[in-house]
């Protein structure tokens, strides 16, 4: 089976991108401020700081700054300077690269040291001998919590407001964020700073304010917290998810129960059945004991559904209820089996409850979906309980397919709200808020090399980088310069230990308390695989890796740590908007889109930042095939479509931050209908802020539909895509290589270990994609698109007996597009000269889903009785393979060999250390040259499931088989049973 690259990211700049240098003569004129703060301490004689300078003088070429400690502090390793220390005297002096800096240019320098008494930190500091400024500068602002008083009560489902006076003795203040339990649920930049939150559980509750300082974000304040009240009839109540339960005849599912509050004894819960169809019965969990141990532990009611002969959906009413708390009441619904217009929408209640039922394991306790419910798994994440952007995207659509099916949209609204909290950074998780962003120099070049074995690299700040021209209209339009978009990968569980497990929740910059973690894994050229990857964290303080430095000089020479990065998933942000816009189109229907209409809010916001993916990764324009090419000014150097990834990050302290596209772009990544939905055609409500986003969004879809065209085989098939970095370091194209609005033809774009378009897979979520597209619109250009390649995917799929299916796996590809385009006429020219070939087949139940959905949509529209009855043939061999937990099909990984590989450069094979980097990982596993991926993933070993692996390297047993439950391919599963049961309601 072909395992998705999910977004392997050659990310080069690694938060060393901003460019602060600057040009001139140095002057005597010498002024400047400094800001010290405390990155890390243990309170056990370690610690770190940052030092971020500011040139308010006249233009340096060298400086060197001194300060002296007022304790036994001693500095043990430093960065972007070169340190030394005599007595208690320090000195940082620029190194080559630093040296040069502009009136006005910021930079930071940073060290770990040690102390044995106290750690307060100097009182002054000297640039070229001349004592700097910022007393004021090194002062955090104060802030004090004025509302809610302590111990106030606010009735449930009200307005609970939240207020603060703050004040900035060396300057002003950014923002107050108001947090609520710990979490930050708002923000005022202006006086008086106000919030209202709502949506508040009742119980009891926590509030505080944080105070930024505008000069330093690094630099805050947070009150202790004040506990205040939300009260329903009483303070403690009944949560119940969810209210309306769908049960297959025949059948059961389960709905959940806990309490809002700790209790101060032992609480019976009774869910009793009322009157109405009496084939629904509780089975189970007809009485709950909570304790104040377990009382916020969700526990299960099971309702089944008996089998009988009527064709009518009964319902029937759930009394839950407890002695002094409000009752919540559970309506059931039987769906039955009898009437063939209900089968496959049964199915679909069927799955969806596998899925959300707590005992599968598919979501964590904070309610984030893993990607497999199995641990032992190494394909785009390289563990099973990591999480992907993409998993969040496909909870997304499950829950408008829910919504859709039940006419209940708060799983929706909550799948949005939970992908906010943990996939989205926060303010919190982006320091600075990349304030200090420069669009006019948005990034440093660095190359990319085609193997591992050729980095780290280094960045050349010779290279001009384009002008970004969306980051001034976002801020613009929502008065800050935070980027509204999901990173693509977590570690859900903390695996790899960048948090410290010590709670439940999120962690970020600054906070090492909770599970999940924002990580990061490929940086390293086309031929990276999984199994060649470093695991790192977004945050990288240098607590790990390599002593104070991290994992950056892995990547970038001379990277350091105390920096912040994230990488967006573009296809997964584009799959939220267009599951949004099937909630808001089945709510409307319904008659209930006001039920919807906030988080329709957040996925135009969410549609206006994706723009970013839009363009090349310095922002050159189109043709570039040099570093010298001509940088891009406005939107020149946008591709106007879906490129592999954008990135963003900064400094921890908040000194300097950069942004970069991609300069690849791949056919199974382009969305059509998330384009057509957020351009002026799209509803008014998904419709983007910004002012030219709209406009942006209408140029996209165009590109998209051509290049489908422009990529679409003699056969059918789809081939790869286009770049405009030929070789990751913007060379000359070979001679006649075909062009799109002149990007050069790439049929591997991205990555090569595998080819990033050999697997089916992409073709069959792709087309989906404009299947929709072509159902909403009917467009004649996706039209035409599916009327040729639904007949070639269909010639590759065979059906047999007991419902058996066999669909392609790998492709091959030969040839290129006939001819370069750039717009006009009637499209790209038809390409007899590029070909696809089906390599081998599998029955793998995820892609098959997929690709019965394409079929189902364009089915529905053009009337294809052939694709119908495939579509529906599929979707009864993935059925006949359900199980407990879902619907899976064995898979043989002989790949797993790769656990130990040894790096072969030869070969391109096996992890590569450069030999001068030495570190550690959180568990105390070595980083260095020689290591392979096994060696530093030790966990594994420790896998109820590894026995059989070690087997295989052993040479004592044969490739491993797993049975995998991908929380994508299952909602796939369930969403390709509602498509089917709703279009086909006939069968």
């Amino acid at each position: 089976m072909r395992h998705r690259l999910l977004v392997a990211v050659c990310v080069l700049v690694l938060g060393l991108a901003t460019a602060l240098a600057g040009t001139g003569t140095a002057h005597a004129a010498v002024a400047c401020s400094v800001t010290y703060t405390k990155a890390w301490d243990n309170n056990s004689g370690g610690f770190g700081a940052n030092i971020a300078i500011t040139n308010t003088g006249d233009p340096l070429t060298t400086w060197r700054l001194t300060y002296t400690w007022p304790g036994n502090q001693q500095v043990t390793q430093g960065w972007s300077a070169d340190w030394s220390q005599t007595g208690t005297t320090v000195t940082a002096a620029n190194t080559p690269w630093n040296g040069t800096q502009a009136t006005g240019a910021q930079w930071t320098i940073g060290f770990n040291g040690t102390y044995t008494t106290t750690n307060t930190n100097p009182a002054t500091f000297a640039i070229n001998g001349v004592t700097c400024g910022g007393t004021g500068a090194n002062t955090p602002p104060t802030v004090t919590l004025t509302s809610p008083s302590a111990g106030a009560s606010y009735p449930s489902g009200s307005t609970v407001p939240l207020a603060a006076t703050a004040s900035d003795p060396g300057g002003a203040v950014a923002r107050v964020e108001f947090l609520v339990d710990g979490v930050l649920v708002g923000t005022d930049t202006t006086s008086p700073y106000t919030f209202g939150a709502t949506g508040l559980a009742a119980g009891g509750h926590t509030a505080q304010a944080r105070a930024v300082d505008d000069g330093n974000p690094a630099l805050t304040t947070t009150t202790p917290t004040t506990s205040f009240t939300v009260t329903g009839s009483t303070q403690q109540a009944l949560v119940v998810a969810p209210t309306a339960l769908t049960v297959p005849e025949g059948s059961s599912a389960p709905f959940s129960v806990r309490l809002a509050a700790q209790p101060t004894a032992n609480v019976t819960v009774t869910s009793t059945a009322g009157s109405g169809d009496t084939n629904l019965t509780i089975t189970s969990g007809a009485s709950l004991t909570f304790t104040t141990a377990n009382w916020n532990t969700p526990q299960n009611v099971t309702v089944a559904a008996a089998q009988d002969s009527d064709t009518t959906n009964g319902t029937r009413p759930i009394t839950v209820a407890s002695t002094g708390l409000t009752s919540v009441t559970v309506t059931a619904t039987e769906a039955d089996d009898d009437a063939p217009q209900n089968s496959y929408l049964t199915e679909f209640t069927t799955q969806y409850n596998k899925l959300k039922n707590p005992a599968n394991g598919y979501f964590s306790p904070e309610g984030v979906p893993y990607h497999s419910v199995e641990t032992l798994m190494v394909e785009a994440p390289d563990h099973g309980h990591e999480t992907t952007s993409e998993a969040f995207s496909f909870w997304l659509w499950l829950e408008a397919q829910y919504g859709r099916v039940t006419g209940n949209w708060t799983p929706f609204n909550n799948a949005w709200n939970v992908m906010e909290q943990y996939i989205i950074p926060s303010a919190a998780g982006q320091p600075g808020g990349s304030a200090t962003y420069n669009p006019n120099d948005p990034a440093d070049y660095a190359p990319e090399r085609p193997k591992p074995s050729g980095y780290p690299v280094a960045l050349n700040t010779g290279v001009v980088a384009g002008q970004d021209p969306l980051a001034s209209e976002l801020q613009s339009t929502y008065g800050n310069r935070l980027v509204y978009g999901m990173h693509w990968l977590l570690d859900v569980d903390d695996v790899y230990g960048y948090g410290t497990g010590r709670g439940s929740g999120l962690s970020e910059c600054g906070d090492d308390t909770k599970r999940v973690t924002y990580i990061n894994t490929y940086q390293r050229g086309p031929q990276e695989s999984v199994w060649e990857t470093v695991p790192h964290p977004s945050c990288e303080t240098g607590r790990f890796g390599q002593p104070g430095a991290g994992y950056p000089p892995l990547f970038i020479q001379g990277g350091g740590a105390n920096q912040w990065r994230y990488t967006n998933a573009p296809d997964a942000d584009a799959r939220a908007v267009q599951a949004a816009y099937w909630a808001l189109t089945w709510a409307t229907a319904q008659g209930n889109q006001s039920q919807v209409s906030a988080t329709m809010a957040k996925a135009a916001k969410m549609g206006d930042h994706l723009r970013y993916a839009f363009y090349d990764k310095y922002f050159k324009n189109p043709g570039c095939t040099s570093t010298s090419c001509t940088p891009g000014t406005g939107k020149s150097s946008s591709s106007y479509m879906l490129t592999w990834y954008y990135s963003w990050g900064g400094d921890i302290g908040g000194s300097w931050a950069w942004r970069i596209g991609s300069s690849s772009w791949h056919q199974g990544y382009q969305n059509p209908l998330a384009a057509w939905v957020l351009s002026p055609a799209g509803p008014s409500s998904l419709r983007p802020r910004s002012a030219t986003a709209a406009s942006d969004w209408q140029t996209s879809l165009g590109r998209q539909l051509d290049s489908y065209l422009w990529l679409q085989s003699a056969e059918g098939g789809i081939a790869g895509g286009a770049t405009n970095s030929w070789n990751g370091d913007y060379q000359t194209p070979p001679a006649g290589t075909p062009t799109f609005h002149g990007w050069a033809y790439d049929h591997q774009p991205v990555f090569h270990d595998p080819p990033s378009n050999r697997w089916f897979g992409f073709q069959a979520w792709s087309l989906e994609r404009v299947a929709e597209y072509y159902y909403v619109t009917g467009d004649a250009k996706a039209k035409a698109i599916l009327d040729k390649w639904v007949p070639w995917a269909l010639a590759n799929t065979t059906f047999g007996a007991n419902n058996s299916y066999r669909i392609p796996n790998d492709m091959t590809w030969s040839g290129a597009p006939s001819a370069s385009y750039s717009g006009g006429g009637s499209g790209p020219a038809a390409n007899p000269g590029l070909h696809v070939t089906v390599v081998n087949h599998t029955d793998d139940v995820g892609v098959a889903a997929a690709y019965a959905r394409t079929l189902t949509w364009y089915a529905a529209k053009s009337g294809s009785a052939t694709a119908k009855s495939a579509a529906k043939n599929l979707i009864d061999g993935i059925l006949s393979h359900k199980d407990a937990k879902g619907a899976t099909v064995s898979e043989t990984r002989a790949d797993y060999n790769r656990f130990d590989d040894p790096h072969d450069d030869a070969a391109d094979t096996g992890l590569y250390v450069p030999p001068g980097y030495s570190g550690t990982m959180p568990n105390g596993d070595v980083i260095s040259s020689g290591k392979t991926f096994l060696d530093i993933r030790s966990f594994y070993k420790n896998d109820p499931a590894w026995g059989s692996v070690q087997a295989y390297l052993n040479g004592t047993g044969p490739a491993p088989s797993f049975s995998y439950h991908r929380f994508w391919a299952q909602a796939d599963i369930a969403m390709a049973a509602a498509d089917y049961g709703s279009l086909f309601p006939n069968g």
